[in-house]
């Protein structure tokens, strides 16, 4: 209930210097003069030194309390922030008092949830938000802090307002159909149909690349068993992730972990050796391996150094990736002989060639982004790109209504069900199971 006034913790339990507690609400101001001593809401957004007490006057710490007020704060109501000593005692006395003066433990992400029910964020911003708490690389901060900046919902309510500004002008036609002259031409209205539609169609082409950085790009080590696959996963990770032993099928189904390559996410995959004559666990492993290959971003072919590429290899080389492109080649083991070979030379013993691996993978992905600055505005999840296509859908659904002689009730229908899906992506309609969805992975303080 929006009327409730809501607490969580904002940092996370356990030993610290400081913890935050969060309560919002109408009632916040009188909720938290319960438990502060001389409370004084006003001037807001000043840091005051308080004493917070129970309701029997015992005394739980000394701290900084701040106020926003009402439409001024991240929910848009009004907002108490206040710090007390870490650890667990002191906080969890703190929201045990402030629930005890009337205020309820918040809902996970229910703060954000009343910033959107509020007006002060749409829901691709709110998104933003989730994205950029769970980020663990620069890239993934510079994408959700564009997003949370607003520019992808710009560009949204800018096609929204376009195509509004279409169904207006067939309104004319509906309303006025004896008209002999309507106040814009047929054709405008048909260009300007085909140049949202060429819009819309520019932010899904960012797609591949903006679910690419938020979920991290899927990089696959595969080839024979016992090339040093493991060896060169653990190497790139910079820890010991991956299991290595001299004897071949070691790995026996696929490690994926973390990491990033200049700042740019990467989910490296290391998986079981391929070969025919494996038994059967292996063998399950090795078809695990080519669910990955199936979805890689990028393949690593790993061939020792010293040898040439026998057969399997050369196919797997000469593949096509999923998403385009072709895999790379990587030649292990380059401290163990002086040989020249085609491909990248690496050493996980040494270190050799691992920084212009990393680089070659990063660009061979994420191509001239690595370069820029600032990230363009990019649909990140896939419920962007599916609403927008569904949009796109509706929208040539309406062009053959728009030719002469036409019918702009039927191409007004189709505008609408195109103009609905982008209110459904920026959350101007009645979201609850958008908005349960979303607000279900944050944390209660946030």
């Amino acid at each position: 209930m929006l009327s409730d006034v809501i607490v969580a913790l904002a940092t996370p339990p356990g030993r610290s210097a400081l913890a935050v507690v969060r309560l919002t609400g109408g009632d916040a101001f009188a909720v938290a003069a319960r438990v502060i001593d001389d409370f004084r809401p006003d001037p807001p957004r000043r840091a005051v030194l308080g004493r917070f007490a129970d309701a029997d006057g015992c005394e739980i710490d000394h701290g900084i309390y701040l106020t926003y007020r009402a439409p001024g704060s991240y929910t848009g109501e009004d907002t108490v922030e206040l710090m007390c000593h870490g650890g667990l005692m002191a906080p969890g006395r703190l929201l045990a008092a402030l629930e005890a003066a009337g205020a309820r433990t918040a809902h996970a992400g229910e703060f954000t949830r009343r910033a959107v029910l509020n007006g002060k964020m749409d829901l691709v911003q709110a998104e933003a938000v989730g994205d950029v708490i769970d980020a663990t690389a620069p890239a993934q901060v510079r994408a959700a802090l564009q997003q949370l900046d607003g520019g992808l919902s710009r560009r949204l309510l800018q096609l929204r307002t376009d195509l509004i500004g279409v169904v207006a002008l067939l309104s004319y036609d509906i309303d006025f159909p004896d008209e002999d002259e309507p106040p814009v031409a047929p054709a405008t209205v048909r260009q300007r149909l085909d140049d949202v539609v060429r819009q819309i169609d520019h932010l899904l082409r960012t797609a591949p690349a903006g679910e690419r950085v938020r979920e991290g790009a899927v990089v696959v080590l595969a080839g024979r068993p016992n090339v040093g696959k493991s060896s060169l996963f653990n190497a790139l990770l910079g820890l010991d992730r991956a299991i290595v032993t001299e004897i071949p099928g070691t790995t026996r189904d696929a490690i994926e972990a973390g990491t990033s390559f200049l700042g740019w996410p990467v989910r490296l995959v290391d998986t079981a050796g391929l070969r025919a004559d494996a038994d059967r666990i292996e063998q399950l492993g090795i078809e695990v391996s080519h669910r990955y290959l199936q979805v890689a971003d990028m393949v690593l072919v790993c061939v020792e150094a010293d040898r040439e590429l026998d057969a399997e290899e050369q196919d797997l080389l000469a593949s096509a990736l999923p998403g385009g492109g072709a895999p790379l080649l990587v030649r292990t083991k380059a401290d163990m002989t002086e040989r020249a070979a085609e491909g990248i030379p690496v050493s996980a013993e040494t270190g050799v060639g691992l920084d212009v691996l990393r680089r070659t993978i990063a660009e061979r992905i994420f191509g001239d982004r690595i370069q820029v600055a600032d990230l363009e505005p990019m649909l990140t999840r896939e419920r962007h790109r599916v609403v927008l296509q569904r949009a796109v859908v509706s929208l040539k659904d309406a062009r053959p209504f728009l030719d002469q002689p036409g019918d702009p009730v039927l191409a007004a229908h189709h505008l609408q069900q195109a103009t609905g899906a982008l209110d459904s992506l920026i959350g101007a309609v009645d979201v609850e199971e958008v908005l349960d969805r979303i607000f279900s992975s944050f944390c209660v303080g946030k």
